[in-house]
């Protein structure tokens, strides 16, 4: 594999974080009546959503970019053994929650935005919900652990300790904040692993601290 190639494409993860901001901040313009201070994401997103179809073009770049970068980011920490066994086994970890999510929610969206879960497809989505936040937490606390020990994974480790905040942040504030502030605190959690792919991605692009592919030829 081109080693130069591999490290580009980790700018995918960028372009992703792009993406999803975009469906996030645009979506609501074809959602008459959508209050994003009380509303969560995925009600954008759902199949009966007047917003469904400008979801779909904004965060198409997503959908495909956030599996292609993390995909690269794993190959990458493999082939070069990045870190510890336990910061690979993060990177893996959050690979496997990327895979999970985009399969996941492709199969089972919610149905109908903001209306209570009731159907086998909405309590499947719930499920993978549930898979997803668990992988996160589990992979970014292994980063975590494992980074902050080594000089060259450390700015990594910082980066995941955000991320891991700005979830618990999420998951809090949405049981303490009034319903009418639910999507505000929400959306802390979603973007914490949107953006911490994106932070992968840059680090593959600059080798994970690894010396320079160009030194190495």
């Amino acid at each position: 594999m081109n080693k130069r190639l591999i490290n580009i494409l980790g700018l995918t993860g960028l372009i992703q974080l792009l993406s999803y901001t975009a469906a996030v901040i645009f979506s609501p313009l074809d959602f008459p009546g959508y209050d994003w201070l009380s509303q969560a994401v995925s009600d954008l997103s759902a199949e009966t959503a007047p917003s469904r179809m400008l979801w779909d073009r904004l965060s198409a770049c997503y959908n495909v970019f956030s599996v292609v970068c993390v995909t690269c980011v794993t190959l990458f920490v493999l082939e070069h053994k990045t870190g510890s066994r336990l910061f690979r086994l993060g990177i893996y970890l959050f690979t496997l929650m990327s895979y999970i999510s985009q399969i996941g929610y492709a199969m089972f969206p919610l149905t109908d935005s903001g209306k209570d879960i009731t159907t086998l497809p909405e309590i499947m989505h719930i499920a993978v919900t549930a898979a997803v936040v668990l992988l996160s937490i589990v992979s970014l606390i292994l980063i975590i652990i494992s980074g902050f020990g080594k000089a060259k994974q450390k700015g990594c480790a910082v980066c995941a300790a955000a991320a891991l905040c700005m979830m618990f942040v999420g998951a809090i504030g949405q049981k303490a904040v009034p319903p009418e502030y639910f999507g505000l605190v929400e959306r802390f959690s979603v973007f914490a692993a949107v953006g911490f792919c994106a932070v992968l991605g840059l680090f593959l692009f600059r080798g994970f601290g690894e010396e320079s592919l160009a030194r190495r030829r």
